[in-house]
């Protein structure tokens, strides 16, 4: 009996060597980082809307996606939501209060069904005192979440509703140059509107408008990119 679970204690630990591997904030890491790190990775399948942390609570873990999509959002008291991101697979949340032991400075909530990587961060600061690569590695995302919200901020200043809508469009179809485009973007229309600053019906008028000319299909659940090259032309263009 013994025997037989420690054999399968060595396959669990295998499979998450697997899938740190599979991600790409770890799939560079050398082997002696990979073979600390992967018995203490948590893998966890969330159901779509469930909430993963609230803005306010203290946070000690970091997240890494595999599957699935996680909304980033901060409430009002009026009961909007301002949506600062989308996040999905390849990428990571969580790491503010992950890095500080601080407060949560955002709600997550899943948008759809999710398997998630989680790393405890008693876990996880040794290995950055070790090693200074996971250091670097999670300034940059840091610096990248903060030059997103900057863009995002210019963009609601300076440019046109289609233009928003559009860069948004094409980020969810192809978050980065080495994810694959998706097939179908799993989000709302009161989604995309939240996040572009937008009242949903605006929304919807521009995608329509876009739906009629071929360039995306609107279907129960989310939307499909047909044609990007017409967004990516429109966003390059700046026309309004």
């Amino acid at each position: 009996m013994a025997a037989g679970t420690s054999g399968q204690s060595r396959m669990q630990v295998l499979d998450r060597n697997t899938l740190l591997r599979a991600h790409p904030f770890f799939k560079d890491l050398g082997d002696a980082v990979i073979e600390r790190l992967a018995p203490r990775v948590i893998n966890s399948k969330i159901k779509k809307g469930a909430i993963i942390f609230r803005k306010g609570d203290v946070g000690s873990r970091l997240y890494a996606v595999r599957s699935g999509a996680v909304r980033i959002s901060t409430p009002s008291e009026q009961g909007k939501d301002a949506i600062f991101n989308l996040i999905v697979p390849g990428d990571l949340f969580g790491e503010i209060a992950f890095l500080d032991g601080g407060q949560r400075t955002a709600d997550a909530v899943a948008i759809d069904n999710c398997e998630l990587m989680i790393i405890e961060r008693r876990d996880f600061i040794p290995l950055i005192q070790d090693d200074p690569e996971l250091a670097v590695r999670l300034i940059k995302v840091l610096c990248g979440r903060l030059r997103k919200t900057s863009e995002q901020v210019e963009d609601i200043v300076f440019l046109g509703l289609p233009n928003r809508l559009a860069k948004v469009l094409l980020h969810l179809y192809r978050p980065s140059a080495d994810a694959p485009p998706k097939t179908k973007i799993q989000v709302t229309q009161r989604e995309i509107s939240q996040m572009i600053g937008v009242s949903r019906e605006s929304a919807n008028k521009q995608l329509q408008a876009w739906q009629r000319r071929k360039w995306l299909k609107l279907e129960r659940g989310g939307i499909v990119i047909v044609a990007p090259d017409a967004l990516r032309d429109l966003v390059s263009s700046g026309a309004l």
